[in-house]
């Protein structure tokens, strides 16, 4: 993943009422040394962060991205983003993405270990080539994440609806899948239900409805199933939030992988047992992701 920029930001309050921020900004080297080594992103994971799409230097959902970031934030009790300012530091990284497919992080951590302030940084990176993906599909194995589907009502500490930095396990369910032969995971209660795949959020159609798991506290929402949703409602197609059973996945007429870079990635195995890959489907809803969307 060559870097094409990197940008420090000295966080401003919400309510910070300035219009330029520019002087909150400082380019840095991506390759370079940047973060000290008290930096708790380093050290415990502890801060969030986003991964938006991009595509020609048009950052794709920008609002989406930092209403969760702004939700992420607040669940694991971080100062409140001043959005104005974020957006002023993503359209300086969209600038030196070029042309095809790149992707803009945002990072908000909880700082240095006993220091007086949050650490941000936004960074601008060629995507992935994930043709391969959109066009063949992914083979998928389910992973019990270990709680049911009433554990994030009980111990919301476990941060289960913010995108954090501690994406250790996340990244462990990944090899686990590859051990197994397959190629992705997906996360499912101890009670049977679908969460969500390690980096990206899963849709099913049986019959002529597309489902998704609810969102709930459990589950991180979804920016790029969301958008696919909007696309779908406005063809008058019906889509549903509810309860997808691990049962129901295995045998869904179709389904599918999507996240803000990988884009859709339609699933062709769930546990060894194959699924229809519909082409054409994904072939449009790729169009449809692959078009500047704000």
């Amino acid at each position: 993943m060559p870097w094409r920029f990197a940008l420090l930001i000295d966080p401003a309050a919400s309510d910070d009422p300035r219009e330029d921020y520019s002087r909150t900004f400082s380019a840095v080297a991506p390759a370079g040394p940047v973060l000290p080594v008290g930096e708790l992103s380093t050290q415990r994971g502890d801060g969030i962060f986003e991964s938006i799409g991009v595509i020609d230097a048009h950052p794709q959902e920008v609002e989406a991205h930092l209403e969760r970031l702004v939700r992420s934030a607040q669940i694991c009790d971080l100062p409140a983003p001043n959005l104005a300012q974020w957006r002023q530091a993503i359209a300086a990284a969209a600038g030196h993405c070029g042309t095809g497919e790149a992707v803009i992080k945002l990072i908000l951590s909880r700082g240095v270990e006993r220091g007086p302030a949050p650490t941000a940084w936004v960074t601008a990176a060629d995507a992935a080539d994930f043709r391969g993906p959109r066009a063949e599909g992914v083979r998928v194995v389910t992973l019990d994440r270990g709680h049911d589907s009433g554990a994030p009502a009980r111990a919301p500490w476990l941060l289960l609806g913010a995108k954090t930095l501690s994406y250790a396990v996340n990244m462990a369910a990944i090899r686990e899948a590859k051990r197994r032969g397959a190629d992705d995971a997906v996360f499912v209660t101890t009670d049977g239900l679908v969460l969500e795949a390690p980096t990206a959020s899963v849709i099913i159609r049986t019959g002529d409805e597309y489902a998704t798991p609810t969102p709930a506290g459990g589950i991180l929402q979804g920016t790029t199933q969301a958008s696919v949703f909007s696309w779908l409602d406005a063809q008058g197609i019906r889509t549903a939030y509810r309860d997808v059973s691990t049962d129901e996945l295995r045998t869904a007429d179709a389904a599918w992988l999507v996240s803000s870079v990988r884009l859709a990635a339609p699933v062709s195995e769930v546990d060894g047992i194959p699924i229809t890959v519909d082409g054409d489907v994904t072939a449009r809803l790729n169009g449809y992701l692959l078009s500047p969307r704000d």
